[in-house]
């Protein structure tokens, strides 16, 4: 009996500390993310602390509100429950953070971010990068994106904030008039997961292709899908 009890804790003391860890990676408060799943903050406190017996119902809201599957949610990868998006995160300016360049002939922009995104640096990436677009027609551009950096300050990948999820999507709505085709080179399936959620929302999803594997291994896709044999910008970690 006493053994039955012990491994009832476990699972829920696992699946806890699960939600704190994808919680905490994109910057999301209990509070937040109990407004987004519809159920109470205490409960939230509660699932994360082990201490509920959650439903099968809960559990599809709390994955929905982490945009994230079930299948995900019960997944091998792991995370740190330390908090992502603090004021340390954001110690080296952006624009020592983010870098870009365009191939006029290969018609291939590429751009890559270190660290973490604030909303307004996702406004000055989309005012940016969106005027190097304008110079091309209607999918004429082919875009490739290197978020395996994007880390916080104790090396741990993180995900997009809430605020930034959703200014993503506004620039590429943008993007979708230029773009032809996607590539976004991830640093976790947690972020594989989210921008999966972040390209439906913004009608990308059937352009845009998220990778994650092996380094060496991610690089050569991506090479093979843009038709390129290398980048000047973007190359193996």
């Amino acid at each position: 009996m006493f053994g039955g009890d012990a491994q009832v804790w476990d699972i829920r003391s696992e699946f806890g500390t699960r939600v704190k860890e994808l919680r905490s990676r994109s910057g999301m408060s209990q509070e937040l993310l109990a407004h987004r799943s519809e159920l109470d903050r205490t409960y939230i406190s509660g699932v994360e602390q082990g201490q509920r017996n959650v439903s099968l119902v809960n559990i599809q809201r709390i994955a929905e509100a982490l945009n994230v599957s079930i299948e995900y949610l019960f997944s091998g990868e792991r995370f740190s429950t330390s908090p992502a998006y603090q004021k340390k995160d954001f110690a080296l300016p952006f624009l020592e953070r983010f870098k870009y360049e365009i191939d006029s002939e290969k018609r291939i922009l590429s751009f890559q971010v270190y660290g973490l995104l604030t909303g307004e640096n996702v406004d000055y990436m989309a005012a940016t990068l969106l005027g190097i677009c304008s110079a091309f027609g209607k999918g004429e551009l082919n875009v490739f994106v290197d978020h395996r950096e994007m880390k916080t300050a104790d090396g741990e990948p993180a995900v997009y904030s809430l605020e930034v999820a959703e200014r993503a999507v506004i620039f590429q709505q943008g993007l979708t008039n230029y773009s032809n085709k996607v590539v976004l080179l991830c640093n976790s399936e947690f972020m594989v997961q989210q921008m999966n959620h972040v390209t439906t929302a913004s009608g990308i999803s059937d352009k845009s292709i998220h990778l994650y594997g092996q380094d060496q291994d991610m690089i050569n896709k991506a090479y093979q899908l843009l038709d390129i044999n290398g980048s000047s910008l973007i190359k193996t970690i």
